[in-house]
């Protein structure tokens, strides 16, 4: 009896996991399937499931802009951010692990505040700061903002990653003459580094998928892949195979990224660094 109702329940749970992938990737499937419709196609009523598939419209999303030049710009802000929020986020965090103070988790607490903020409360000073110092429409420059957006979420990974770590080690390390740079760079960050790479990983799905800024900070030379996509919707409507082929785009490299990724993904934000 207890065997059965055991495997009810691994069945039911199957099923409810099953159903609840295919409603999250539904809408994934249904833009890549509209990408390779025509326009008259991709609005028809009852949606057409069976067509003949077509190349057309990612000819004519590579003929309007060069996908490549804002597939760059992604790499390089999604990349170039993440790093930039590691130099500052791996001391600040060691800091907090290692040597808390009275108001450490005040601090850790209002860091992650910060992340309720809506963007739009402080676009108007942030954008007068970016005119003023020459970053608007510059990758450097929203390569800061990401890196300032994803900072307090590192900060919080890296601190709960190192807070796994035997402090016994790192004594050990004082004890054989380590000072603090030597302990940070050759004990804490081997021992952490399942949990540097998933924040990592994640640092770069985030920046990778903000279009706030980027819509409100580029304009050209430095618009990454979510504005490659907004620059599809016009005032004569929305063409939605284009659209969709754009947004297919767009997503189908971070989406390879994340899928050969999601085993060390997982595995650093299940198990942290030490187990």
């Amino acid at each position: 009896m207890t065997v059965n109702r055991a495997l009810r329940r691994k069945w039911i749970t199957t099923v409810a996991a099953w159903l609840v992938a295919v409603l999250v990737f539904f809408p994934i499937f249904w833009m890549i399937l509209t990408g390779f419709k025509t326009e008259v196609e991709a609005v028809a009523t009852p949606p057409e499931l069976f067509f003949r598939p077509t190349l057309e419209n990612y000819i004519a999303v590579q003929a309007r802009a060069d996908y490549f030049k804002f597939a760059w710009n992604s790499v390089f802000v999604s990349v170039g951010s993440t790093l930039l929020a590691l130099v500052f986020a791996i001391p600040a965090a060691y800091a907090m692990a290692f040597f808390p103070g009275k108001r450490t988790k005040d601090t850790l607490v209002w860091m992650l505040s910060t992340k309720a903020l809506p963007a739009v409360g402080v676009l108007v000073p942030i954008y007068l700061l970016f005119r003023d110092a020459g970053l608007l429409d510059v990758r450097f420059g929203l390569l800061l903002v990401y890196a300032l957006s994803n900072l307090p979420i590192v900060v919080w990974m890296l601190f709960s990653f190192f807070k796994e770590v035997p402090r016994e080690i790192l004594e050990a390390g004082r004890m054989d003459g380590a000072d603090s740079r030597d302990e940070l760079r050759h004990l804490l960050l081997p021992l952490s580094l399942p949990g540097v790479a998933s924040t990592s990983l994640l640092a770069i799905i985030l920046s990778w998928n903000e279009a706030f800024w980027s819509l409100n900070l580029t304009a050209a030379n430095a618009a990454p892949l979510t504005a490659f996509i907004a620059s599809f919707s016009s005032p004569e409507g929305l063409f939605w195979a284009k659209l969709s082929a754009a947004s297919t785009m767009a997503i189908a490299p971070i989406l390879v990224f994340g899928w050969m990724s999601q085993r060390q993904l997982v595995r650093g934000l299940t198990f942290g660094a030490v187990k």
